[in-house]
C-alpha cells in the first residue's frame, strides 16, 4: 500500500484519483445509470453509490467518536466477512438519486473528507491507535482508512467504469 509523508501529500492523493475518477461519470447517461454489463460487478449508480457510503460512513465514524458515541465499524448489523448486505445499503439508500445528484453528493463527501484530513493532528493521522473506529488488530493509523476508502477505491473503480462504458455506450 502506498504511504505519504504528511498529509498534504494524502490529500493530492486523494484529489487527483477521485478527479480522475469522476471524469468517467460525464459522459453517462442518467437512463443507464442502472444498466449492468456482463463482466462488471455494479452498474454506474451502483459505483457511485459504493463510494458515497464508504465516505459517509468513515467520516460518520470520525464524527461520532469526537462526540462520545459508540462507534460501530464497519457499520451497525454489518460484519467485516460479510459485506454484501452493507453494500446493498448504499445501493438502495441513493438508488432514487440521479447520476448528478449523486456526483454532487460524492463530491461534498470528497471535499469533507479532505478537509478532515487537513484538521486532524499529524499524530492522529500518522500513528496507530489514536481513533478508537481504527483501532483494530492491523493497528492501521488512520490515514490508511483514508487511503483504502478513497484513493485504491477511486483507482480500482475507475477501472471497472472504464469497462462498463467500453461495453454499454
Amino acid at each position: 500500500m502506498k504511504s505519504y509523508a504528511n498529509k498534504n501529500e494524502l490529500i493530492h492523493a486523494i484529489e487527483l484519483s477521485y478527479s480522475k475518477y469522476i471524469n468517467e461519470f460525464t459522459a453517462i447517461p442518467n437512463a443507464l445509470k442502472d444498466h449492468h454489463v456482463d463482466g462488471v460487478d455494479r452498474t454506474p449508480s451502483e459505483n457511485l453509490s459504493y463510494q458515497l457510503g464508504w465516505l459517509t460512513a468513515l467520516l460518520g465514524w470520525e464524527t461520532d467518536e469526537r462526540h462520545g458515541k459508540e462507534v460501530v465499524v464497519p457499520a451497525k448489523g454489518y460484519k467485516w466477512n460479510n459485506l454484501g448486505g452493507l453494500y446493498q445499503s448504499f445501493y438502495d439508500t441513493y438508488a432514487d438519486y440521479d447520476i448528478s445528484e449523486q456526483i454532487t453528493l460524492l463530491n461534498q463527501k470528497v471535499d469533507a473528507l479532505c478537509e478532515l484530513v487537513s484538521n486532524l493532528p499529524d499524530e492522529v493521522l500518522f500513528e496507530p491507535n489514536q481513533r478508537q473506529w481504527a483501532t483494530t488488530t492491523a493497528q492501521w493509523p488512520v490515514w490508511k482508512w483514508v487511503h483504502i476508502n478513497s484513493v485504491a477505491p477511486f483507482g480500482t473503480f475507475r477501472t471497472k467504469i472504464r469497462k462498463w462504458k467500453k461495453a454499454a455506450l
